[in-house]
């Protein structure tokens, strides 16, 4: 079937709680994970409902570009592959291969550019690729200046900040997962896109003052970076100037544990402790608009010269 395929990648969720300690293991590179750290792990998800849907979501994102793709005229196989569990990258591109594919164009489901973030699914597809013979690879490193992206953003803001009262008074706060501080010494672009994207979104709801915060940093003896989104909901308790705020994860487009407990449980309860009337944006999963945004990624990169 010589053709083109599309691959979509994204972090990977362990399937039951069994596997969290082998999860945990893969994203050590192998270093088993100490009983604390499975332990908290397994709290978290149990809090969520005892597992991510992350998987389920990704399947059905794929399905409706494969969906939209053919609509369009441009007839695909769209796979998906996890950098941490399965189907795991390594397994899916010898699959794409054994179809007989020849040609592939890989997206990461998370907009913005990172060494230390996309940089680990390259690298991981790269070595699947040189493992499997022979693939014509066309990697999308970031896509978070694509206008139907924000469209679609802008579109869950405006029926979230519905459900305020007082919508023009609501803290409109963006976040995203946080990573170490030191990308920044080498002039990693992942905080500039941020900020850029976030300022496009705002735009079209022309909104003069927006946050931001970071989210889902993790526990190690290095500084990540801030400000920290509980830390930056514990200043505005403070100042005490607003009660109602809006987190819009523009760093994410499916739910999984970072947004259903790291949003939906810790931030929620901190906001509910200390009267802060806290909601959050519906994630994109498998909303249209976000669906024609990879589509027409896609398609243009159709046009290009495959290396």
């Amino acid at each position: 079937m010589a053709g083109l395929a599309v691959l979509l990648m994204a972090y990977g969720t362990p399937s039951s709680m069994e596997d969290i300690e082998p999860y945990l293991t893969d994203i050590g590179r192998g270093n088993k994970p100490s009983l604390d750290a499975v332990e908290d792990l397994k709290g978290r998800y149990r809090r969520i409902g005892g597992r991510s849907p992350l998987l389920d979501i990704t399947r059905a994102q794929a399905s409706a570009l494969k969906q939209k793709l053919g609509s369009e005229g441009l007839k695909t196989q769209v796979y998906i592959g996890m950098k941490h569990w399965h189907p795991y990258i390594r397994e899916v591109v010898p699959q794409i291969i054994n179809d007989s594919f020849e040609r592939i164009i890989v997206l990461v489901l998370a907009p913005h550019y990172s060494q230390m973030s996309i940089g680990g699914y390259k690298q991981a597809l790269e070595e699947a690729v040189a493992d499997s013979g022979r693939l014509s690879v066309d990697f999308v490193e970031s896509w978070y200046d694509h206008p139907l992206f924000h469209r679609a953003l802008q579109e869950k803001i405006q029926i979230a900040l519905n459900q305020f009262t007082t919508p023009e008074k609501v803290e409109l706060l963006f976040t995203a997962h946080s990573l170490p501080e030191r990308i920044l010494q080498a002039n990693d672009p992942y905080p500039t896109q941020l900020q850029s994207s976030c300022q496009s979104v705002a735009n079209l709801l022309q909104r003069k003052h927006w946050s931001f915060a970071y989210q889902s940093s993790e526990q190690t003896n290095e500084k990540w970076l801030g400000p920290d989104l509980i830390d930056f909901l514990r200043e505005l308790v403070h100042r005490r100037s607003l009660t109602d705020v809006l987190v819009v994860p523009i760093g994410f487009v499916a739910d999984h544990l970072e947004i259903l407990f790291d949003i939906d449980v810790k931030a929620q309860e901190f906001a509910q402790s200390n009267s802060l009337n806290l909601k959050r944006t519906e994630s994109m999963n498998s909303n249209p608009t976000f669906i024609s945004a990879l589509a027409d990624i896609i398609q243009k990169r159709t046009e290009r010269k495959i290396r």
